[in-house]
C-alpha cells in the first residue's frame, strides 16, 4: 500500500513511495505527529542516483519486520538532497561532527523539535564491519529515548546549539590579487599526478572547477603551451573508463586513481561543468581530443538528459536493476557477439577490455588509450556496440529539473556553442531558460526544481539564483537578447536582498530570510561537486558589473564576496576552485569586447567570431548594433568610418577600436 511519498514530485522519494515503512515528506505535520507520539524522528536523506541508498533501501527499507519497528517507535521522514539541499546540508554538519565523516545515505535520530541527537550513514541489516545493524541501532535508539529521554533531548539540545554557533562563523576577508592566484596555482600543481592526472589519490573526482582556474590563469599569465595538469588530467579523463566511450558523457567519479572504473552514476552538474572545461581547452589546443569530448558531453546532455519539457534531468543512476554497471561493462567474449571475431578481437584491444577484466565478474570498463588506427572502422563498431547496448537493461532517470543544475547547463551550451560554432546548443539553453523562467519563478520567488511540468514546493536556495544568473548572462551574450539581461538581474535583486549577510559583508546564507527556519541557517563557502551559493553569485555579479548601466552595486558586491573566500582560495584552492575562476575574471578586469555593427555586416560577424575564439576565459563579449537598447555595454560604441568594430577593455579603461582581426587580436592578447 502506498505511503505518504505517492504524491511527491522527488524521483527518490517516489522510488520508497511503496516501501512497507510509512515515510512522510519534511513538514510541520511530521514533527508535531512524532510530539503528538511522544516518539524520536527517524531522517533518512539521500538521493536517486546513490548507489548505497538503494542497497539500503532493498536491505532495510523494504523489509517487513523493519518497517514495523520503525513504524512503532518513530515517525520516519524521507528528504531528496538534491531537492532540499538546506536541510542536508543542517543535518549533514551534525553528521560530520559526530562521526568525522559525511555521505548517503545519510540516518539521522531526531527529538520532535528537529534537533539531532544520533547520526550515521549507510547502516547494514545485522552487524558488519564493525557497524551496528540496523535493527539494532533502532533498537538502542528507542531505549534510550525511552529510559532516558531527558538526558537525550538535553545531549540534542546542546548539539544543536553547538551548530548554530559553528555555521555562525566565517573566514577573515583577504584581498585577491594576482600574487594570491599565482600561489593558489602553486598549491594545486603541488598536488597534481603528473601520471594519472588530476589531484591527489583514489578515490578521483573530476576537478572541473580548478582545471578551468588554471586555464584561465594560463591566458593572464601567458604561456606556449597549456599547463600540464590541464591538459594531462583532461586527456586521461576522456580516455578513461570514467568517460563513456559509446555514447559521451561523464560519470561520477573513478573509484582508482587512474581513471578506470567509474562510480556510474551520470551527474547533470559534472558534465555541465567539464563541457565549459573541454570547450576552453579545445579553443586552446590543437589536440582534437578537446573538441571531440565537448561535442560528445553536449550530445548527451541534450540526448540522453533532456526533458520533455525542455529542462535538463538531474542523472542516470548508478544501478541498473541493482547492479552497478550492468549497463557498461564487457567481456571480450561479449564484444565477439556483437562484432563478430576479428572486430570483436580489435576492439578489445583497442578499449583494454581482457580476460581477466578490470571490472567485477571478469568484466571490463572501456577505455580508449589511444586513438584507433582505423577510424571509419571504429565508428562502426562504435555503432554496433552502442545499440548492443541499448538493448540491455539501462540505469533509472532522475527526471527531477534542479534550477542551479540547468543554470550550470544553460552556461555550458551557451558558452561552448559560441566558442565551438554550435548554434543548436546556444538553443537548447535558450529552450532551458525559457522553461526555468516560465515554471521554476512563482510569485516572483525562485523555486528549487520541477518535475513533469509540476514545479515542486521546496524554495530556491543561493546556487538556485547565482547559477541560474550565470547561465542567463551567458545566454545574453550569446544571443544579444536584452530579456535575458533583465532576467538575470532580477535573480542577482533577489539574491542581494535575501541572502546576504548583514553583518557579514561579502558574506552570504544558502537559505533566504524568509525561508523556512531551521535548526541553523546554513552557508557553505567551499566548492565541492557544484559550485557553492556563494562563489556563484559572485561570479554572476561579476560578470553584471560589466553588462549593465549602473555597475558599482555588482561590482561591489561580487569584491566583498570573493575577499571573503581569499583565505580559503589560499589555503584550500581544490575546495575553491570556481571562486579562483571568477577571481581570474575580476583581476583581467573582467575583460571585455563590445563588437558593433549592422546586423548581417560580414566583418562585425568576423569580429565577434575572433573575439569568442580568442579572448580569455571570463571575458564579455557582447555584440549588436551601437546603442542598442537594454544592451548597456554597446553604448557610446560608434562604428568607426561607417563599420564595424570591436572596443575591448579592461575595469573602465578601453583599448582604441579594433576594425580588423589583426589590431582585435594584438588588443586581446595584452597582458593586464
Amino acid at each position: 500500500m502506498p505511503n505518504r511519498l505517492a504524491s511527491a514530485t522527488s524521483p527518490y522519494l517516489l522510488q520508497h513511495a511503496g516501501n512497507p515503512i510509512d515515510w512522510w515528506e519534511w513538514s510541520d505535520e511530521a514533527f508535531a505527529e512524532a510530539a503528538h507520539r511522544g516518539v524520536p524522528v527517524l531522517l533518512s536523506v539521500g538521493y536517486a542516483a546513490c548507489h548505497w541508498c538503494h542497497v539500503m533501501a532493498h536491505e532495510s527499507f523494504e523489509d517487513a519486520a523493519t518497517a514495523d519497528q520503525v513504524n512503532a517507535d518513530f515517525v520516519a521522514i524521507k528528504v531528496d538532497r538534491e531537492e532540499r539541499p538546506d536541510i542536508d546540508a543542517v543535518y549533514m554538519a551534525a553528521t560530520q561532527a559526530m562521526t568525522g565523516q559525511g555521505g548517503w545515505p545519510m540516518t539521522c535520530f531526531l527529538t520532535p523539535a528537529g534537533e539531532p541527537f544520533h547520526c550515521g550513514t549507510y547502516y547494514p541489516p545485522t552487524p558488519r564491519a564493525g557497524m551496528p545493524g540496523f535493527r539494532q541501532l533502532l533498537d538502542a535508539v528507542t531505549t534510550a529515548w525511552r529510559e532516558d529521554g531527558a538526558r537525550v533531548r538535553a545531549a540534542a539540545g546542546e548539539i544543536a546549539a553547538r551548530l548554530a554557533d559553528s555555521a555562525a562563523v566565517v573566514l577573515p576577508s583577504a584581498g585577491i590579487d594576482p600574487d594570491l592566484l599565482d600561489r593558489a596555482a602553486d598549491a594545486l600543481e603541488e598536488q597534481f599526478d603528473a601520471r594519472a592526472g588530476g589531484f591527489g589519490g583514489a578515490p578521483k573526482f573530476p576537478p572541473s572547477m580548478a582545471l578551468e582556474f588554471l586555464l584561465r590563469r594560463h591566458e593572464r599569465t601567458g604561456g606556449a603551451e597549456v599547463p600540464g595538469s590541464v591538459a594531462v588530467t583532461c586527456e586521461r579523463m576522456a580516455r578513461g573508463g570514467i568517460y563513456d566511450q559509446l555514447a559521451g558523457g561523464f560519470a561520477r567519479y573513478s573509484v582508482d586513481a587512474g581513471w578506470v572504473v567509474p562510480h556510474f552514476e551520470k551527474m547533470l552538474y559534472d558534465n555541465a561543468l567539464l563541457l565549459r572545461v573541454y570547450a576552453h581547452l579545445a579553443r586552446l589546443s590543437p589536440d582534437p581530443l578537446p573538441r571531440r569530448v565537448a561535442e560528445e558531453t553536449a550530445a548527451f546532455l541534450l540526448r540522453d538528459l533532456r526533458t520533455a519539457e525542455g529542462g535538463f534531468a538531474s542523472a542516470l543512476d548508478a544501478d541498473t536493476e541493482g547492479v552497478e554497471g550492468l549497463t557498461y561493462a564487457w567481456t571480450p567474449r561479449q564484444l565477439r557477439d556483437v562484432l563478430g571475431a576479428e572486430d570483436g578481437t580489435w576492439a578489445a584491444a583497442l578499449l583494454t577490455v581482457t580476460d581477466t577484466g578490470t571490472f567485477e565478474h571478469g568484466s571490463s570498463t572501456l577505455q580508449l588509450l589511444a586513438d584507433p588506427d582505423d577510424p571509419a572502422r571504429w565508428q562502426r563498431v562504435r555503432a554496433a556496440l552502442l545499440a548492443a547496448r541499448a538493448a540491455r537493461p539501462q540505469p533509472a532517470r532522475d527526471d527531477k529539473v534542479v534550477t542551479s543544475w540547468n543554470g550550470l547547463a544553460i552556461l555550458a551550451l551557451a558558452e561552448a556553442g559560441t566558442a565551438l560554432g554550435h548554434p543548436e546548443w546556444v538553443a537548447g539553453a535558450a529552450e532551458t531558460a525559457d522553461l526555468l523562467l516560465r515554471l521554476h519563478v512563482v510569485d516572483g520567488r525562485l523555486r528549487r526544481s520541477s518535475r513533469a511540468g509540476t514545479v515542486g514546493a521546496a524554495a530556491g536556495v543561493l546556487e538556485d539564483h547565482g547559477c541560474l544568473a550565470d547561465g542567463l548572462l551567458a545566454l545574453h551574450q550569446a544571443t544579444g537578447e536584452p530579456r535575458w539581461l533583465a532576467a538575470a538581474t532580477e535573480q542577482l535583486d533577489t539574491a542581494l536582498a535575501h541572502f546576504a549577510d548583514p553583518d557579514q559583508p561579502g558574506s552570504f546564507f544558502d537559505t533566504a530570510d524568509d525561508a523556512e527556519a531551521l535548526l541553523h541557517r546554513p552557508r557553505d563557502v567551499t566548492d565541492n561537486a557544484s559550485p557553492c551559493g556563494a562563489s556563484a553569485l559572485a561570479s554572476a555579479l561579476l560578470t553584471a558589473s560589466v553588462l549593465v548601466a549602473e555597475p558599482d552595486r555588482y561590482r561591489t558586491a561580487a569584491e566583498a564576496a570573493l575577499r571573503s573566500a581569499g583565505v580559503l582560495a589560499e589555503k584550500h584552492p581544490r575546495f575553491a576552485g570556481h571562486w579562483l575562476t571568477a577571481a581570474e575574471a575580476m583581476v583581467r578586469g573582467p575583460l571585455q569586447v563590445a563588437v558593433v555593427g549592422a546586423d548581417g555586416d560580414a566583418g562585425r560577424d568576423a569580429l565577434l567570431t575572433h573575439a569568442r575564439r580568442l579572448a580569455a576565459g571570463g571575458t564579455v563579449v557582447v555584440r549588436g548594433r551601437p546603442d542598442a537598447p537594454g544592451v548597456p555595454l554597446l553604448a557610446d560604441r560608434p562604428l568607426v568610418d561607417g563599420g564595424a568594430a570591436a572596443y575591448v577593455c579592461r575595469g573602465f579603461v578601453c583599448d582604441r577600436p579594433a576594425t580588423t582581426v589583426e589590431e582585435l587580436t594584438a588588443s586581446l592578447l595584452l597582458r593586464p
